[in-house]
């Protein structure tokens, strides 16, 4: 895409009102403007400029956009804008180029067949990082994806991409220094990764080798897509791992690993000063290609286990008097940021690095949960936060069962959409200010081509956008979802293999136990769209109840949901069981360890009423990694009848169902009685997201229900809610 020319008066101080804007646009019409970002402000006056596209989009701009460099321009954001369009003109005032660039972008988006909609547009960004996440390690991307992406990218204002260039995957960017870092590991014997990570021939290959998979960018190429994005006024990050996640640099140079074998390790050796001067050499070529200001160095999951029985380790912990191996990471990465402080440039890492001890001016990327990153503004230094439970976009984005094999997680654009990266219930506003921006992490170990990647990443990105741009209390879904849908067209014809959106119903609660009953919500990523429901598990019609306010439960009820178009069912009903049953809010004991990580709601979650959706993430699923056992207290001996639980299986992440459930009754609580034992069907190796209800029904008196589900394969079992009636 070539960018336009354009001419512009440079002024200091206000700038001289331009005539043109003395005229107002004919309230006329007012049109729909599916503007992504949101403007800080925007009034649409009705009526159009008439204009042709050769205006916004061709090479040369006509006299009627008046430009305006006002450097006093919205107290000197570089990335601010005033666009004022009326049927005689267009005026874009802006402190910066960047401003003009992103005003330019405003009127691209508002550009429609009638004209541009008259409008007067104050604009500037909530934060100055607004990010995406791209790993061309697990699966390599050519230099023509990553420039497709940076024009999307310029399109909605985002304004960075960082890069994760090397990992065990493969070396993804030439080094002079060390050229076997691209001739010998940046290819590798399968392009499947799970089958490539899993299997025992888990090797790679010499440039060149018939059927070897990978790839990598040479100077010239980096140069390119640099030069590319700096005309989109984005800037580029790049990442090279230490001290972990690095298997491929020791298959090429094994000397730089503990044991100076290849295929023993993933971890540098710290001992070892060659690992040093390695770091050295590399982050001097990356310097020099890349103009960022920030380096990213990694940090991240590094395994430290070698480090223990290490004698070079060992020894420089004993010279150091440091006390864990933890000390030993931070050691690598407070030299790697005097390294990169002496060049000029700073140091950036995922949330590990704070493990030990955290470099003096590093700036922190937050991905386990918001933890990190609150732990880091309070100490004062900067943070990007890019959670996983909201800003991966290599989980699912729809149904599971609907989707392209992903690595877990679930995270449909309205969850994402719902992330506002400022904790304020954590930080105070002093603190607050450290919080740079925001990044969405595409990684692709399961995403093998330039369509699945874009499949995963749009629409989800321009939800990225808008949390980044938007002031965080002018955004909300229901005025997002219009313009959302309005922009997959315009995806499309950037020629993006972008997600439609889903045809499911998203089905939300709100469990009231002063009326003892359920609100259901229902909602759906289209727009408009048409939803109809049933409550007895039947499958919706043409003539079922069309949904306008929330279902109220008040025992049980099997919803299932569809959206209609010209009376037709679209895709498969969403089907959610709700019960306000009688376990509900009752005291619970637990026999086994419960595990810290996954509380979901609390103490309480299994009998709070709330069912779990398509992720363990959601904050509805507990989970264990041992056996659950567990008491519920109905308070006197009173009839049951029916007693369920549900639990899940994802076996990438290590959730598996449990062997088998039991219930057990007991009046006193000390006498139990076995009321039967059902194994799982579900097997254990079967890949796809998989839910499992062990339903016992019966005729028990009893005052005390225990559950005990069996945990056999050494990773999570988690359940959503006990089901008592």
């Amino acid at each position: 895409m070539t960018l336009p020319k354009r001419s512009y008066k440079k002024v200091t101080g206000l700038a001289l009102a331009c005539s043109l804007l003395l005229f107002s646009c004919a309230p006329k019409e007012v049109p729909q403007v599916n503007l992504i970002p949101k403007p800080a402000h925007i009034e649409v006056i009705g009526g159009y400029f008439k204009v042709d596209s050769n205006l916004v989009f061709g090479n040369e701009q006509s006299g009627m956009i008046r430009y305006v460099v006002d450097e006093s321009f919205g107290n000197g954001n570089p990335e601010g804008y005033e666009l004022n369009v009326t049927d005689k003109g267009i005026e874009l005032r802006a402190a910066s180029e960047t401003g003009l660039f992103y005003g330019e972008q405003t009127l691209r988006q508002l550009y429609t067949p009638k004209g541009i909609p008259c409008v007067s547009i104050q604009d500037n960004p909530r934060f100055p990082y607004r990010g995406l996440h791209l790993d061309v390690s697990r699966h390599f991307f050519p230099k023509e994806e990553v420039m497709k992406l940076l024009n999307v990218m310029s399109y909605y204002k985002l304004n960075t991409l960082h890069m994760h260039l090397t990992d065990a995957g493969g070396w993804r960017i030439q080094m002079d220094k060390y050229p076997k870092l691209t001739t010998d590991v940046a290819f590798r014997t399968e392009s499947d990764w799970q089958k490539w990570w899993d299997g025992k021939d888990r090797k790679y290959l010499p440039e060149g080798t018939p059927g070897a998979y990978g790839g990598y960018f040479t100077k010239e190429d980096i140069r390119e897509i640099v030069e590319y994005a700096t005309a989109r006024h984005i800037n580029i990050i790049p990442e090279i791992e230490f001290p972990g996640h690095s298997d491929e640099v020791f298959v090429a140079y094994p000397e730089l690993g503990c044991t100076g074998k290849p295929y023993t390790t993933g971890d540098f050796c710290i001992g070892n000063e060659k690992s040093f001067t390695f770091m050295e050499d590399v982050l001097s070529e990356v310097i020099e290609l890349f103009p960022s200001e920030y380096i990213h160095i990694g940090g991240d999951e590094a395994g430290k286990g070698a480090w223990k029985t290490c004698p070079k380790c060992q020894a420089l912990m004993r010279r150091n008097g440091m006390k864990d191996v933890d000390e030993l990471q931070s050691y690598m990465i407070h030299r790697a940021e005097e390294f990169l402080i002496s060049k000029g440039r700073k140091l950036i890492g995922w949330d590990e690095i704070l493990e030990g001890g955290l470099a003096p001016e590093a700036t922190v990327m937050s991905w386990r949960g918001e933890e990190g990153g609150i732990k880091s503004a309070r100490m004062g230094h900067d943070v990007i936060m890019t959670p996983g439970g909201y800003m991966y976009f290599d989980f699912y984005q729809a149904d599971p069962k609907t989707q392209p094999y992903a690595i877990g997680g679930y995270t449909p654009i309205k969850r994402a959409y719902s992330y506002n990266p400022v904790p304020v219930d954590s930080l105070t506003a002093e603190e607050s200010k450290h919080i740079l921006g925001v990044q969405a992490n595409t990684w692709t170990e399961y995403i093998k081509d330039e369509k699945h990647l874009e499949y995963m990443m749009f629409p989800r990105a321009l939800a990225v956008a808008e949390i980044g741009w938007t002031p965080q209390e002018d955004r909300s879904w229901e005025d997002f979802k219009p313009r959302m849908n309005a922009n997959i067209p315009v995806l499309q014809r950037m020629g993006i293999n972008t997600f439609t959106l889903s045809d499911e119903i998203e089905t939300t609660m709100e469990v009231d136990t002063l009326r003892k009953e359920i609100k259901v919500m229902l909602d759906a990523e289209k727009y408009p769209a048409e939803i109809r429901y049933t409550t007895d598990g039947s499958i919706p019609t043409a003539s079922s109840p069309v949904y306008d306010s929330p279902i109220v439960v008040k025992d049980s009820a099997d919803i299932k949901a569809a959206i209609f178009r010209d009376g037709q069912l679209q895709g498969t009903p969403t089907e959610k069981k709700v019960d306000y049953h009688r376990g509900i809010n009752k005291p619970i004991h637990y026999n086994s360890k419960l595990y810290s990580g996954y509380m979901a709601g609390g103490m309480n979650a299994l009998l709070d009423g709330y069912r779990g959706g398509l992720t363990y993430l959601d904050g509805r699923w507990q989970g264990y990694l041992n056996d659950l056992d567990c008491v519920v207290d109905m308070g006197e001996v009173t009839d049951i009848h029916k007693v369920s639980s549900r639990f899940m299986q994802l076996i990438g992440p290590g959730v598996f169902q449990p062997g088998e459930v039991e219930l057990l009754t007991s009046e006193d609580g000390e006498n139990y009685t076995s009321r039967g034992i059902i194994p799982t069907t579900v097997s254990n190796t079967d890949k796809d997201l998989s839910f499992q209800e062990y339903t016992f029904n019966g005729d028990w008196k009893a005052r005390y229900v225990c559950i005990k589900a069996k945990e056999v394969n050494k990773g999570f079992i988690f359940t959503d809610e006990i089901v008592i009636w």
